[in-house]
């Protein structure tokens, strides 16, 4: 069974910065993309960033210039550096794994348990 555990979240004033880590274990034959959501109280998850298996990167407008995202292919882990962060980035952020777990399989979806990120001063 593969598990995804993210780290990192935690109370932050306006301006501040974060570091969110996502770590995946289990049986992985290939990783496809990981990505980052999150979701603010009463609204619903929205991708945040993505990152493929070749390097190729999207974010959503809101935190472009702002936030970046990595990963560590030797690790399966995906990070997530937010930076000059606002308190309309609060909420849940939510990390998952498209994957295979044979070179026959079709794509595999996981989901992490989530981490709280509150910017506020």
């Amino acid at each position: 069974q593969v598990q995804l555990v993210e780290s990192g979240g935690g109370l932050v004033q306006p301006g501040g910065s974060l570091r969110l880590s996502c770590a995946a274990s289990g049986s992985i034959f290939s990783i496809n993309s990981m990505g980052w959501y999150r979701q603010a109280p009463g609204k619903e998850r929205e991708l945040v960033a993505r990152i493929t298996d070749v390097g190729d990167r999207n974010y959503v407008d809101s935190v472009k210039g702002r936030f970046t995202i990595s990963r560590d292919n030797a690790k399966s882990t995906v990070y997530l550096q937010m930076n000059s962060l606002k308190p309309e980035d609060t909420g849940v952020y939510y990390c998952n794994l498209f994957y295979r777990r044979t070179r026959s399989d079709a794509l595999s979806l996981t989901w992490g348990r989530g981490t709280q990120v509150t910017v506020s001063s």
